[in-house]
């Protein structure tokens, strides 16, 4: 069946995650002018870093190596994408200072872990990143590092300062985890920045935020919050958190209860769901819907049910993806005040200070798009910002390109619309070239989705 097929790379990950990364292996190394002064290389306010010289920073160079993680980028790319690969430079694995250990990559059982990656060739841009989900610091190494790298940007990306699916434990009080994410964010941004000026001799003349899910979310709030570090952005379906209005706490609480029952397909419509989806609905019930409701209900309101998830989301795969019975009557509008405010910590306002590019398949059944990124084009209109924001729906995109390859035939990878929309945020920032507010992509009848997206 298309669905188990579908199921393992999600698992993959999610074990990836909740486990750790990859043991040890080599890494063909570079040799010639650029690795002389590697050593001098300093990111500050690092707790501890590591530089190599590397033939190639691609995951087509370091795919099996301990310099990237191919089981935490599961299900996140299309088998079939083209990935580029020759590029040699220098990359610097490290960790900030964290009281938390969720992140066992490396064997070094510390949060805030980053990479840090400098070509060769420069063409003097730095692009920024944080993990997507509850993944870890090479999560978007194909989907986004390699792509980067070949144009001839640095490349920075953070665990965000937590991972795995008992992220929700970081922290003294609620909201503390994600709003780590942010600050994780801002403080590899400024580091980075010194990093590339102490390879360069110059600090970059373009710095781009940008990001997938999660990442996304991050995208947002680093341009509404610290647009004095960026020139501009792209969000990949970002998360959607308002302290009153619409969140994933707000759609996925019917979801679960559909899993279990107690809710119909029109309350899925209702809640935000779009019609059409309905195919990938059985894939989400086992892999999505019920962890990631429970977990981040964890994070802002773990009064709700104590014990479910409690200490820990499981211990075993199933336990982990299974949800909660008490989600699928949760009410965050109806919540103490308190949780609300936990959610504002973190919230996103739409005032952002730099070109921000979006992008939200039609078909996204974990985030959907009506609940989601629609809501904040409005945010940033309402806002006043608008002529700052250009929205892009992707027809037939869904949460993870990985589903492509179970269903091509009602599916399209956003990566390459993603690819794209990177290339017109350079053109509008460094050109001043406007791409249309609103633009919808179409599922074109034939060629290659999975690796070409005209906009």
């Amino acid at each position: 069946m298309r669905l188990s097929r579908a199921v393992p790379f999600l698992a993959a990950a999610l074990l990836a995650a909740t486990l750790g990364g990859p043991g040890p292996a080599s890494a063909a190394t570079g040799t010639g002018q650029h690795c002389t002064h590697q050593d001098r290389l300093r990111v500050p306010g690092a707790a501890f870093q590591q530089t190599a010289c590397l033939a190639d920073l691609t995951t087509t160079g370091l795919a099996g190596t301990p310099y990237t993680d191919m089981a935490d980028q599961a299900g996140l790319t299309a088998r079939g994408t083209r990935k580029p690969s020759g590029v040699p430079g220098v990359q610097i694995d490290g960790y900030f200072p964290d009281s938390s250990r969720f992140n066992s990559t490396h064997g070094w059982n510390h949060d805030a872990q980053f990479v840090i990656r400098l070509p060769d060739r420069w063409n003097g841009g730095l692009v920024v990143t944080g993990a997507p989900g509850t993944r870890k610091q090479y999560a978007t190494d194909t989907a986004i590092s390699d792509q980067v790298l070949a144009r001839g940007y640095a490349y920075a990306a953070t665990d965000k300062g937590n991972s795995g699916a008992d992220f929700y434990r970081d922290g003294r009080r609620p909201g503390d985890a994600i709003a780590e994410w942010n600050t994780r964010t801002t403080q590899l941004t400024r580091a980075a920045r010194k990093a590339v000026a102490q390879r360069y001799g110059h600090a970059p003349r373009r710095t781009y935020m940008t990001g997938i899910s999660n990442g996304g979310y991050l995208t947002r709030w680093q341009l509404e919050n610290h647009p004095e570090l960026y020139d501009g952005g792209v969000d990949w379906e970002g998360a959607l958190w308002t302290a009153n209005g619409r969140s994933l706490l707000t759609s996925l609480p019917t979801a679960v209860a559909r899993m279990l029952g107690s809710a119909r397909d029109e309350d899925l419509y209702a809640a935000g769901f779009a019609r059409g989806s309905e195919f990938l609905w059985p894939y989400h019930e086992r892999a999505y819907w019920g962890i990631t409701q429970k977990i981040y209900r964890a994070e802002f309101d773990p009064a709700y049910d104590p014990a479910c998830p409690g200490a820990s989301a499981g211990t075993t795969t199933d336990q982990i993806l299974a949800p909660c019975a008490s989600d699928a009557s949760y009410d965050y509008a109806s919540r103490p005040a308190s949780v609300h405010r936990a959610v504002a910590r973190v919230a996103l306002t739409g005032r952002i200070g730099r070109p921000l590019i979006t992008l939200h398949g039609d078909l996204d059944t974990l985030l959907p798009q009506a609940a989601d990124s629609d809501v904040y084009a409005r945010m940033v209109d309402a806002s006043g910002r608008g002529r700052l924001h250009s929205y892009v729906t992707v027809t037939g995109g869904t949460h993870v390109d990985g589903l492509y390859d179970t269903y091509p035939d009602r599916l399209r990878p956003i990566l390459p619309c993603y690819r794209s929309a990177f290339d017109r945020l350079v053109s509008w920032v460094e050109r001043g070239v406007r791409p249309p507010a609103d633009h919808t992509v179409d599922r074109p009848v034939d060629g290659d989705v999975v690796n070409s997206c005209a906009l």
